[in-house]
């Protein structure tokens, strides 16, 4: 089967034939990220194209790489179960290179991996050099988004990717600026963080699809307990600065809305 990689590097990916990647770095964290197309074969023998996400972490291959796995031809259960295996796989490979390891085994193993009961727990955890385990806990992160071109659409694939990762907060419009406050478990708003610079989720100007190149991470933290707990994702319009501004200090971001939000008015 032929897997689209890039290397030798530190990746540990070497090249393929068709070879076609994107290595994309992530805005607000450190690293490396790629993105492989392959495929494998599936459940009834037919081949299941993959979309395969790698964050290679400054310290990789002593820590595990963030790994998301996106395709047309599984469910969000089926994609989380393959990401797990192939996290529980990385985990045999600690401290040497191991992406094109793991897409090779993926290719020999998806259909028993789909024979497999889906586990969707979604747990991901970053394993260091010295053996210790980190669990981020919950996350808040505020983006901003220069523009929207294809508004209706653009909405619809954020709300679906919030609502697919279980992450709450609010789409925030006021005149010319747009926000997006994400809440919920750090792996998830990576995640996310992978799909908007990864996917194609707007047009440019002459309506062709393109990637998301002018989103900012302005701020992330772990949620204080003075912090609004969000039970939802919405989306909203304000009529004015001063109606975002209340809604920032309702959700006990008073600070966060001065720091990084005021900046934005020209």
């Amino acid at each position: 089967m032929n897997s689209y990689v890039i290397g030798p590097g530190p990746c540990g990916c070497f090249p393929t034939k068709q070879a076609r990647t994107a290595s994309v770095p992530l805005m607000g964290t450190e690293g490396t990220v790629f993105r492989i197309l392959t495929k494998a074969e599936g459940l009834m023998g037919a081949d299941v194209l993959l979309e395969l996400v790698f964050h290679l972490p400054v310290n990789y291959p002593s820590c595990l790489p963030g790994i998301s796995v996106h395709s047309e031809h599984l469910t969000r259960a089926q994609s989380v179960t393959v990401k797990e295996k192939l996290l529980k796989q990385a985990e045999n490979l600690l401290s040497e290179p191991m992406v094109h390891e793991l897409v090779l085994w993926i290719q020999q193993n998806l259909r028993h991996v789909l024979n497999q009961p889906e586990t969707g727990s979604g747990s991901e955890k970053c394993t260091s050099a010295t053996g210790m385990t980190v669990d981020d806990g919950l996350w808040l992160t505020l983006l901003h988004l220069d523009h929207m071109r294809a508004k209706t659409k653009y909405i619809k694939t954020i709300e679906k990717w919030a609502s697919d990762l279980k992450l709450t907060g609010k789409l925030m419009f006021v005149g010319k600026i747009i926000l997006i406050l994400l809440q919920g478990d750090r792996s998830n708003i990576k995640e996310y963080l992978l799909l908007q610079k990864t996917s194609k989720v707007d047009v440019d100007s002459s309506g062709k699809k393109c990637k998301e190149k002018m989103i900012s991470v302005l701020f992330e933290t772990k949620v204080q307990t003075e912090h609004k707990r969000f039970l939802a994702f919405e989306v909203k319009e304000y009529s004015s600065l001063d109606a975002l501004q209340k809604e920032f200090e309702t959700a006990g971001l008073k600070k966060l809305f001065s720091e990084f939000v005021l900046g934005l008015v020209k």
